[in-house]
């Protein structure tokens, strides 16, 4: 270990906003990632940033530290240019598993390490696990492999990668600093760049279904990570989107699974086509194959073969039949008029309530639990009529999630202004 420094020296200076030297940062990751530095006092210097800030040089030394805790995956040998989506998450948000598979049929190579779902927002590997036989689990010779054979990998992130962040992720959520900008900034960053990848676009999700709940806290997060992507030399860009409303019209894991292969066969819900469609045009300029067209990809049925292909490689059965739940309930609207807002955050809580999230990192998930909208924000709609159809394989849980969903559901006598899903770019 290098220079040796006291942990509660370090909180002081943060708590009195002062900025923290390399040395210290460099030492209290190190410390904290071999237990020298207890989980109390990084809580206690978590909180000091979540108050206080960091500079940009903070931030960008603090992700370094990260990155230096573990290994970092080199990817030099794929032949194909790699390039990778991070999504800061939300409610529906299943874009990653046709977006994965519609890149690497247009010729990159997609790295993408995934998380799991805690509280009201979805996990992309909860999701894959309702395919039949399918591992998240890999081991870098079998990511590197089917990288380069395939072109598209879905995983979890290995033990040796950013095992800094690990430890501190699990902190924050119970420690109330899940929302310091520095903190979420070198988190993303330090798993992605420690990942290899030559080019990322984040997908930063603005609303009530997002942890960003407004454009400006979207845009300093986002300034922030671009920033610390190119200083490591990745090709770095954001787009901000709308979280107000669930994308498309699932919420779970096996129907997000069904609603995704619906846009691999071409059709789906216009918003997630949209987003896709848009982020994969982002990864493929990043990763200079601006010649390719995602769009005639989907088309033509090669971004389902890369699917099928990806399924595969990593044990599923792309064919199987998907887990469904065993008791369904329909919400009715209450009025007649138009939709006028569908709110994100209730309906991914009532999908957790219904058994699709889980409370703490080792509870299980129900593959088939969650919500289907029936209608979309500007729909007319005739009281009685229904607005959404909730899953569940326990039937005490409608109990729960009943409220929270007919709550979400707003009525009003005209339509609203339409919301943009794209709301803004940062590179």
């Amino acid at each position: 270990m290098a220079e040796e420094f006291a942990a509660v020296d370090v909180i002081i200076a943060k708590r009195d906003g002062h900025a923290l030297s390399d040395a210290q940062i460099d030492w209290v990751v190190d410390a904290y990632t071999k237990g020298v530095v207890a989980d109390e006092q990084m809580s206690a210097l978590a909180m000091a940033i979540l108050l206080r800030g960091m500079a940009p040089g903070e931030i960008a030394r603090w992700t370094a530290a990260m990155i230096a805790s573990g290994e970092r995956l080199d990817l030099s040998a794929i032949t194909r240019p790699t390039t990778d989506k991070h999504s800061t998450g939300g409610v529906g948000d299943k874009i990653t598993l046709p977006l994965t598979p519609l890149v690497a049929a247009c010729g990159a190579a997609v790295p993408q390490l995934s998380g799991r779902g805690l509280g009201h927002t979805g996990g992309t590997l909860d999701k894959l696990e309702s395919i039949p036989g399918w591992r998240a689990t890999l081991s870098n010779d079998e990511f590197k492999r089917q990288l380069q054979e395939v072109g598209a990998v879905i995983c979890a992130a290995g033990e040796g990668l950013a095992p800094a962040d690990r430890k501190l992720y699990a902190l924050r959520d119970v420690t109330g600093t899940v929302e310091a900008i520095p903190l979420i900034a070198s988190s993303i960053m330090s798993k992605k760049i420690a990942e290899g990848t030559g080019a990322l676009v984040l997908d930063v999700k603005v609303g009530s279904g997002a942890f960003m709940k407004d454009l400006a806290t979207a845009q300093e997060l986002a300034r922030t990570m671009v920033e610390l992507g190119k200083a490591s030399g990745v090709r770095t860009v954001a787009l901000l989107t709308d979280m107000s409303t669930p994308l498309g019209l699932a919420v779970g894991n096996a129907v997000e699974v069904e609603e995704s292969l619906a846009v691999l066969q071409g059709g789906g819900p216009a918003d997630v086509v949209e987003l896709t469609l848009a982020l994969a045009r982002e990864m493929l300029d990043a990763a200079g194959l601006t010649g390719a067209d995602p769009a005639k990809a989907l088309e033509s049925g090669a971004a389902m073969d890369s699917w099928r292909a990806m399924i595969r490689a990593q044990g599923g059965d792309p064919g199987a039949a998907l887990p469904q739940a065993r008791h369904a309930e329909t919400v009715t609207a209450s009025e007649d008029g138009v939709v006028a807002a569908i709110d994100a955050y209730d309906i991914g809580v009532a999908a957790w309530r219904l058994g699709a999230g889980r409370a703490r990192k080792e509870d299980p998930v129900s593959f088939g639990a969650g919500v289907l909208l029936k209608v979309r924000p500007g729909d007319r709609v005739s009281r009685g009529q229904a607005v959404l159809e909730l899953r569940t394989d326990d039937e005490s849980r409608f109990a729960g999630a009943r409220d929270l969903a007919e709550g979400a559901i707003r009525i009003a006598p005209a339509a609203p202004a339409p919301t943009p899903l794209l709301l803004d770019r940062i590179a």
